[in-house]
């Protein structure tokens, strides 16, 4: 067993087992899902959106059959410099009046290592559904947040992928600006109480 399935598997005996499926909720003030984009190969431009909600439901003893669903609200995006945040949401791109949020539904969880897992899931973006593979590290499951109450559930993940953003009607000025888009998530979410 993988230290991935060892440490959820380990959880479960710590954690309430009314059910197989232990629901998790994001902790929005502690993600956030970031992207890096090449510009004119002269530089990196980074930004992030900070306003992302969700579940996910672990199933200890079976990873492969946790469920994860995340919502991100566009109009969070930020790159640090207003002018360029603007351009982005409007219609060249993002169309946050048209689609104000965008989706990850999980399909599949495959266990790789001692502490990571690949997530496939479906991407909705600006009206368009694509498949994308997360690959997924476990940072940390404890039954004892320190800040709450010291009896709280809470686990942390980052993931990572590559998207091409003309799949989703996002490929203005490509290839001058890369249509390859690093995105990296860091993820902390709070489950059930002991």
């Amino acid at each position: 067993m993988t230290r991935f399935a060892t440490a959820l598997a380990a959880a479960a005996l710590l954690l309430p087992t009314a059910a197989a499926a232990e629901p998790f909720t994001i902790d929005n003030s502690h993600t956030y899902v970031g992207f890096t984009v090449n510009h004119l190969g002269m530089s990196t431009i980074s930004g992030t959106f900070s306003d992302v909600e969700g579940t996910f439901d672990l199933d200890l003893e079976h990873p492969e059959n946790s469920v994860v669903d995340i919502t991100i609200a566009i109009a969070s995006l930020s790159t640090g410099f207003e002018a360029r945040d603007t351009h982005f949401l409007s219609a060249d791109f993002f169309d946050v009046e048209t689609y104000p949020t965008a989706t990850f539904t999980s399909t599949a969880v495959t266990v790789t290592g001692e502490d990571t897992a690949e997530v496939t899931g479906d991407l909705t973006l600006k009206g368009e559904t694509r498949t994308v593979v997360l690959d997924v590290t476990l940072n940390g499951l404890r039954d004892d947040h320190p800040m709450i109450d010291g009896t709280q559930a809470y686990a942390g993940f980052t993931a990572t992928t590559t998207l091409s953003r003309s799949d989703w009607g996002l490929g203005l000025y490509a290839p001058a600006v890369a249509d390859e888009v690093e995105v990296r998530i860091e993820m902390e979410a709070l489950g059930p109480t002991s």
